[in-house]
């Protein structure tokens, strides 16, 4: 099965049913379909052909489901940029993917002016602006006659790399509608008219869900920001049966003084994932929504692996800390622990997790070296160390590498390191991740200078967010005359130097 034909079916099974709606903007299953498919009339009718790549830059709306409904109507390859990344980051999921277009919301084009004169194969840039509507009603409604197979590519995602430059990940039609069942395997069923919620972009973890709640009657609502008042009152307003949130968002809204005494009588499943949450977080959570609380873990290149729901989350299991698990193995993906020779740990022991599921990638695109590090045997190695008790629950407990997980995005450290080893004044650096009370953690920079410098604190801030994009830049910066710590082979230890940050934590992760 395909994409396409399945949202067709829920298209003649729910066409006047709401499908997706932003603010006070309403669309039918018949509607968003139509505007769908003249979308994918034009992006054809500009000379793209299916199996081309097509980068796209905008927060959520209705425009965003625009795209994302004409992509699969055309057969065509979503390449998704990150607003919060700088442009160096999308001029490299643009090339490396070879994007033939890219579409941009009118409020980003400033990040990519003229980034089609850089990249050889973007031919042309679609703005996004207040012609749009005129030009998307001015496009043909036929659907055109493509063909599509289980097996060509739907998206690609990206995610981080141990060289600092993000890879890219590519879900075949197959591979993507497999992640949506699995992500929906053990939530409450989807039923025609329910309403999931957008807090963050369909570009990153909350995308998972707005197919399988398309493809079963649903709306997904858009959120173009967040802010914990206005979730908490379109939860109410709404109706909201399902959302997803990154740790940061729900400590923000257990925190917000209006957020106990409310009712959501249609609220199913609150699935918080992306990042470890604290256990002070998830109880506050539980007293302010009930139990309707799940926790998914994996990653882009392979999930989902694990889940659980409120009646595992907040069990009484002897031998197990439920608290402090991020799931249970799902039933149709397998996991392992592995030591350093990629051999199968005894229950309980600490090792990398390896996960198989039918969603996982096939390879890094265009990076057979990568592919080979990282899949082995099929198993995809996923850089976290962990365990799994006698009962089943998985636990991650380090990083194999280094990377951070700040509110819920990846940040690598070379990224940073790279950047700031560029300054003339700095003789070298190394970045780790620290603990925040409100991201989780943050990255923190050690950078050996002389003796004698001009370089601040705020300084080295801000050339990371101006290279980088806000999120990436450290939250604090040391200055050392000393030689950063090192292995026999010269290579700078980064545990060594975030350790004394950790004492006290039982994990070297942190949630929020």
């Amino acid at each position: 099965m395909d994409v396409r034909t399945l949202m067709h079916q829920a298209v003649m099974n729910h066409g006047d049913r709401e499908c997706v709606s932003h603010g006070e903007r309403r669309l039918t299953f018949s509607e968003a379909w139509q505007r769908g498919i003249r979308l994918a009339n034009a992006l054809l009718a500009m000379g793209l052909q299916p199996g081309d790549r097509v980068g796209v830059l905008e927060d959520n709306s209705i425009e965003a489901a625009d795209f994302f409904h004409g992509m699969a109507i055309a057969n065509l390859v979503r390449v998704p940029l990150y607003p919060r990344n700088g442009l160096q980051a999308h001029k490299h999921m643009l090339s490396h993917t070879g994007c033939k277009a890219l579409m941009v919301s009118q409020n980003y084009l400033h990040e990519v002016n003229d980034i089609d004169q850089q990249i050889e194969s973007l031919e042309r840039i679609v703005v996004r602006d207040d012609s749009y509507e005129t030009w998307l009603s001015g496009q043909s409604n036929e659907l055109p006659a493509i063909s599509v197979d289980p097996d060509d590519n739907f998206i690609i995602r990206h995610t981080g790399g141990t060289t600092g430059l993000s890879k890219g990940v590519a879900y075949t039609h197959r591979a993507w509608l497999h992640a949506g069942r699995d992500w929906f395997y053990t939530f409450p069923a989807v039923e025609p008219g329910d309403k999931c919620l957008h807090l963050g972009p369909i570009s990153h973890g909350s995308g998972y869900q707005y197919l399988p709640t398309l493809l079963a009657g649903g709306c997904n609502v858009m959120m173009d920001h967040f802010d914990a008042q206005e979730t908490l009152d379109i939860m109410e307003s709404e109706g909201i049966g399902f959302m997803f949130m990154v740790p940061t968002m729900a400590n923000a809204i257990v925190r917000d003084n209006t957020a106990r005494g409310r009712v959501f009588p249609k609220l199913k499943c609150l699935l918080i994932a992306a990042a470890p949450i604290a256990d002070a977080t998830t109880i506050a959570a539980r007293e302010v929504f009930g139990d309707v609380l799940y926790q998914g873990y994996g990653q882009t290149e392979v999930l989902p692996v694990a889940m659980m729901g409120p009646s595992q989350w907040f069990a009484n299991v002897e031998g197990s800390e439920p608290l402090r698990a991020c799931g249970m193995p799902l039933p149709f993906a397998q996991i392992q622990i592995w030591d350093g020779d990629n051999n199968e740990v005894a229950r309980g022991e600490v090792g990398e997790i390896v996960a198989k599921s039918d969603g996982q990638m096939v390879g890094f695109w265009e990076n057979e070296q990568a592919t080979a590090e990282r899949i082995i045997d099929g198993w995809v190695k996923t850089g976290d160390m962990g365990r799994m008790d006698q009962n089943g629950y998985l636990y991650v407990v380090d990083r194999a590498d280094d990377m951070i997980i700040s509110g819920g995005y990846n940040i690598w450290p070379m990224e940073l390191e790279n950047i700031i080893a560029d300054h003339p004044e700095v003789i070298e650096v190394a970045v780790f991740g620290v603990p925040h009370e409100k991201w989780g953690e943050s990255p923190a920079a050690v950078c050996v200078v002389a003796s004698e410098h001009s370089l601040t604190e705020q300084g080295v801030i801000e050339l990371c967010a101006e290279k980088l994009g806000s999120y990436k830049k450290p939250g604090m910066v040391k200055f050392t005359v000393d030689p950063l710590p090192k292995s026999p082979v010269g290579k700078v230890m980064r545990k060594t130097l975030r350790e004394p940050y950790w004492e006290g934590h039982d994990r070297r992760v942190s949630g929020s």
